[in-house]
């Protein structure tokens, strides 16, 4: 016969059943026939704000893992970086250690720590949207997901960006030579470097959080980015021009810490990665739709367009094509051969 626990006695036993369920990120939510439903919330961060296209993208994902697992997987979003102080790079480390539970980041931040993530940033890789969506979602795509393996992360989907452009506060850039002296914020990543820099431009790696300061006080002239990101972060009350360079693409990854990932039985699991990749074809329709509209939001607040012709663009390219020996070092030999043998370069 079970002997009655006193008031004192239960409080401690609930007290201490609370604390294991929050250890654990995983509480009751419910009833059903066969008893209690558990809940697993996932918190998931990212670093742009919540009205940019990743932190619009993040809540998509979020209202599709509550509709296919049932409410029994809460994703929470967190935006403009503040679980992990605005440090990409040590995002990646606390999904990694399971202090952080999932996360959105870019392919360029993740090529910190595996360098075959480079090979999307090869200069003029891809000639249009659609050869970079089929490498994402091919071999060489889940090639990428799947290295991320060892640093205890689950890759679910890949995911595009819109090209990048240069802004800055100098002059027009049309001509590779129109790069000559401009002190450019690019991401940490020495593949920038070895392509802005021959070109004559003064590369300048930054943490993202300095960037506006930084070109507020003329520390420097510029950055380069997907245009939704000047316009997100107001880039245009320190930035006069915007010219369609398109000279590098990256991507993001949806990503969970692989403990996390393993709490969720196989049939959840499957749930979520389908939101995922289904996450990553609403980001590709929602960033290309509006590509325009932010380009013409950027004009109406001041920034003058500069849109390369085909021949201005083509002189790019060449240049960009005798800088890659330079670049198979950065992505690593076999898998740079592979990216281009997949693309039929």
């Amino acid at each position: 016969m079970m002997r009655a626990v006193g008031r004192k006695g239960l409080v401690v036993l609930v007290v201490a059943a609370l604390m294991v369920g929050g250890a654990l990120n995983v509480s009751a939510s419910g009833q059903q026939e066969g008893g209690s439903v558990e809940t697993v919330t996932v918190k998931l961060g990212v670093g742009d704000p919540a009205q940019s296209s990743v932190g619009v993208t993040a809540e998509h994902f979020a209202e599709l893992v509550d509709k296919a697992t049932n409410g029994t997987v809460q994703v929470d979003v967190f935006p403009d970086g503040v679980l992990f102080g605005g440090d990409q790079n040590a995002a990646v480390n606390m999904v990694e250690d399971g202090s952080m539970d999932a996360t959105i980041l870019s392919t360029s931040v993740y090529a910190s720590f595996e360098k075959r993530m480079n090979a999307i940033s090869l200069p003029y890789l891809f000639a249009n949207y659609d050869e970079f969506t089929s490498f994402l979602e091919g071999e060489p795509g889940q090639t990428l997901l799947d290295s991320l393996d060892r640093l205890n992360t689950v890759g679910l989907a890949m995911m595009i960006r819109t090209f990048r452009n240069v802004t800055n506060s100098v002059r027009p850039v049309e001509t590779p030579e129109d790069l000559g002296g401009l002190k450019l914020r690019v991401p940490n990543n020495r593949l920038w470097v070895e392509f802005f820099g021959p070109l004559g431009a003064d590369p300048t790696p930054m943490d993202f959080k300095e960037v506006y300061t930084a070109l507020q006080l003329g520390t420097i002239d510029g950055q380069e980015n997907p245009v939704e990101v000047p316009l997100a972060n107001k880039f245009y009350e320190v930035q006069d021009y915007l010219s369609m360079t398109e000279h590098i693409g990256d991507g993001y990854i949806l990503a969970f810490n692989k403990d996390v990932w393993n709490q969720l039985d196989s049939d959840t699991q499957g749930a979520v990665r389908e939101a995922a990749m289904e996450t990553a074809r609403f980001k590709l329709d929602y960033d290309l739709s509006a590509e325009e509209q932010i380009i013409e939001g950027l004009e109406a607040e001041g920034m003058q367009v500069n849109r390369l012709t085909p021949e201005q663009k083509a002189a790019f390219q060449e240049a960009a094509l005798e800088l890659y020996p330079r670049f198979e070092e950065l992505v690593g030999a076999e898998f740079m051969e592979q990216s281009l043998d997949f693309l039929g370069r």
